[in-house]
């Protein structure tokens, strides 16, 4: 297909600056975006695409501008993942929690696959839009459309049967008998004071019919001199004949047609040798670049090879930079997840150290213990005081016991006396 070459050489100016790409580059992204959608619609992506993810159709512009770096990206991986399948390679589906590199590194890995150039980095397709993301999906679209036996044909316009016009009048519009009248009533206008020589002739033929039916009859002027005078400078303003040229006359037309081949032919005797002269010097120096052309090419051969050599070799380093890209991203995978780790253990022994180093919980131990001496010094005292109130009652129950002892003594020993 024609737009493969086109496809490819989008690829390779991808890195290129706006400045050397010209000054619509950047509004390439634009274009292409419109052709993709073009041919996602000829594959049917709503049918079959989006209405198994519940997503809503894409826009004009969808991948050219950013709008939500989430969306767009998972968007461009199920568009991916959706066309690869589509033209014929098996391919799993990402899900949201997938890793975006390892999702990148396969849909990169499937596109070199099919023989398409990719000389962009990785990280270009991480936002989700932009003119790498558009040459991605292209590329996966024309390899699709490739695979299902699509091919680009020419338009068939219907034909349409001409439909008779209504020749309307109007007022405006200007025709040859309007332009002869309108130029008739402008002359007699203009001429008012003027005699036509066609009228003149007309008059002086009929003078000259009616004087010879009438010679008889003069045979002697009976006008004043003077009168005749008077009448004559009164009437000569208007014997002025005047001859009218037409410009619709044929014979003026090729009057000026001989001028102008005259003027044509004078004037191309004079260029005529300057054209000569400008072409001999044009030849001649073709001929001195022809000549240089191939002695610089005879000159530098050396060169044109080793240039071709160094180009190959440039080729071969950057397929095994893309071969090691893959392999770095999943180490820097592996990284990201050891640092997590890593910095889970430090944050743990920074809680345990500050804890070991911490001295609040000493200053209330000290606190708790010259609490516990002033309750047990309290309690002392109130042992002490409550022996003494036990040692009180016990010698107040003796005493009260010893006396009742000798109370009851006394009285018998006085009745044994008596």
């Amino acid at each position: 297909m024609a737009e493969e070459g086109a496809a490819g050489r989008r690829g390779e100016r991808s890195e290129e600056g706006p400045a050397e790409r010209g000054p619509g580059a950047a509004f390439h992204m634009f274009v292409l975006m419109e052709d993709l959608l073009d041919k996602l619609k000829l594959l049917s992506y709503e049918e079959e695409a989006l209405r198994r993810h519940n997503m809503r159709p894409l826009s004009r512009h969808y991948f050219a501008l950013p709008t939500n770096p989430g969306e767009q990206f998972f968007m461009f991986c199920t568009l991916s993942a959706w066309l690869i399948t589509k033209a014929g390679r098996p391919f799993e589906q990402p899900q949201e929690y997938d890793d975006p590199n390892a999702v990148i590194s396969n849909v990169l890995s499937e596109l070199r696959s099919f023989g398409r150039p990719v000389d962009f980095p990785p990280s270009k397709l991480k936002t989700g839009c932009g003119e790498q993301v558009c040459y991605v999906l292209d590329c996966l679209a024309e390899e699709a459309l490739k695979h299902t036996g699509f091919s680009w044909k020419r338009p068939a316009y219907p034909t349409e049967e001409p439909e008779e016009e209504e020749i309307t009048e109007d007022d405006a519009e200007l025709t040859l008998n309007k332009l002869e009248e309108d130029v008739a009533e402008e002359e007699s206008d203009n001429e008012e004071n003027y005699i036509d020589l066609n009228v003149l002739k007309t008059q002086t033929y009929r003078s000259n019919m009616n004087d010879t039916a009438k010679q008889e009859e003069i045979l002697q002027s009976t006008t004043d001199a003077a009168e005749w005078n008077l009448e004559v400078e009164r009437v000569l303003p208007q014997l002025k004949v005047t001859v009218r040229t037409d410009n619709k006359d044929w014979r003026i037309h090729v009057d000026q047609m001989h001028q102008h081949k005259d003027g044509i032919d004078s004037s191309l005797k004079e260029t005529r040798g300057y054209l000569d002269k400008l072409h001999n010097e044009i030849s001649r120096t073709l001929e001195k670049i022809n000549s240089r052309e191939k002695y610089i090419n005879n000159q530098l051969e050396h060169l044109v090879q080793e240039y071709r050599s160094a180009q190959a070799l440039l080729s071969e380093a950057k397929e095994k930079y893309q071969e090691g890209s893959g392999g770095v991203t999943e180490r820097v995978r592996v990284l990201s997840e050891i640092t997590e780790a890593l910095e889970k253990v430090k944050q743990e022994t920074e809680e345990k150290g500050s804890s070991m180093t911490d001295g609040a919980p000493l200053v209330k131990i000290k606190q708790a213990l010259t609490k516990l001496r002033q309750e047990t010094i309290q309690m002392d005292i109130q042992i002490g005081v409550m022996e003494h109130t036990l040692l009180q009652s016990k010698l107040k129950e003796k005493s009260n016991m010893t006396r009742d002892m000798h109370a009851t003594a006394i009285p018998e020993a006085t009745v044994g006396a008596y």
